[in-house]
């Protein structure tokens, strides 16, 4: 099979003069490579396309691919990550992971955690402040959390994040509101212990290949900010889990990648609320694929399941999926 590969290479941006933080979901040369590697060892043929402006111009040349696996995560607007499946389906190509409306409905967090909470799944209760005004409207219980409704990677998260009163809650909105030129999403904080969780295949074929604890390092740091994502190897601790914790996180994840329609790989983050519940916080159905460096190919690696295994297992649910095989 002839495999294109659709993604946003972090230094391409960063030469044309984008910051680090704007470029912090792009990919680095290293995970195209693996990601190239791991499907050739599959068996399978290479092509590598590039962004959505390479996709478009080629698809214009009428040239075409038997399948595309795509990690290409767009810069602006919240259609970003839609954007190149919903060109993929204008020209019938079959591409690997969620199609263009469960990524529009993730990336908005607000969105994804109307339906998974409509489905059954806990979740915090949450406002979404698309003005400064907004602010006098909520009614949630202290302490809170704030980030921008539409952001990954943490962007958008730090210390100031975690509120305990109306004058924190109005200066971090404000501050977010000016910074990202989007909603604000507020939510009551979970101060338990916080998980991701990595799920392969489709609907009732999708299961949980592991969870892993996510513990900062620094005394005193309770919030997986920005800041220690990009800086994960000095500033996080993960840890596989078992037992009774996994199979509640597991139950969660599962429910909620049902809920969003998400397909063929992914991970969803979740943490326990006051309550010591598990809650579901956001989804991921474009995970990073770093071999070394991204959560769900580690979490994979701490539960035995190796890069190739991985890709294999993804690419076995596209192809299952598209081809009816």
């Amino acid at each position: 099979m002839n495999i294109g590969l659709t993604y946003d290479l972090r230094s391409d941006y960063l030469k044309r003069g984008y910051t680090l933080e704007e470029t912090a979901e792009f990919d680095k040369e290293s995970t195209i490579a693996g990601l190239e590697q791991a499907i050739q060892n599959g068996g399978h043929k290479t092509e590598r396309i590039g962004n959505a402006q390479s996709l478009m111009e080629k698809l214009l040349k009428g040239v075409k691919w038997d399948m595309v696996f795509n990690i290409a995560e767009g810069l602006y607007g919240e259609g970003r990550e839609a954007l190149v499946p919903a060109l993929l389906d204008s020209f019938k190509i079959p591409y690997v992971f969620s199609g263009p409306v469960t990524l529009g409905v993730a990336l908005n967090k607000a969105f994804a955690k109307q339906i998974v909470r409509d489905s059954g799944v806990n979740t915090p209760a949450f406002f979404v402040v698309a003005q400064s005004s907004d602010i006098q409207k909520i009614n949630l219980e202290y302490p809170l959390f704030a980030k921008p409704v539409s952001e990954g990677t943490g962007k958008g998260i730090d210390s100031a994040s975690l509120i305990n009163s109306i004058s924190e809650l109005k200066n971090t909105c404000d501050r977010l509101l000016s910074e990202f030129n989007q909603p604000v999403l507020v939510e009551e904080y979970l101060p338990g212990r916080e998980f991701t969780v990595g799920v392969l295949g489709t609907g009732e074929e999708a299961y949980v290949p592991g969870a892993i604890e996510i513990v900062t390092k620094q005394a005193g740091e309770k919030i997986y900010t920005y800041e220690n994502k990009e800086n994960y190897a000095e500033a996080v601790e993960y840890t596989a889990i078992k037992g009774e914790i996994f199979e509640e996180c597991k139950q969660v994840a599962l429910q909620a990648w049902k809920a969003l329609n998400c397909l063929d790989g992914g991970r969803i983050d979740v943490k326990a609320d006051r309550h010591g519940k598990i809650s579901f916080i956001e989804v991921n159905p474009l995970a990073g694929l770093n071999p070394i460096s991204s959560d769900l190919p580690i979490l994979c690696r701490l539960n035995g399941i190796s890069y190739q295994e991985l890709i294999d297992a993804i690419l076995k649910s596209a192809i299952k999926r598209n081809f009816k095989v």
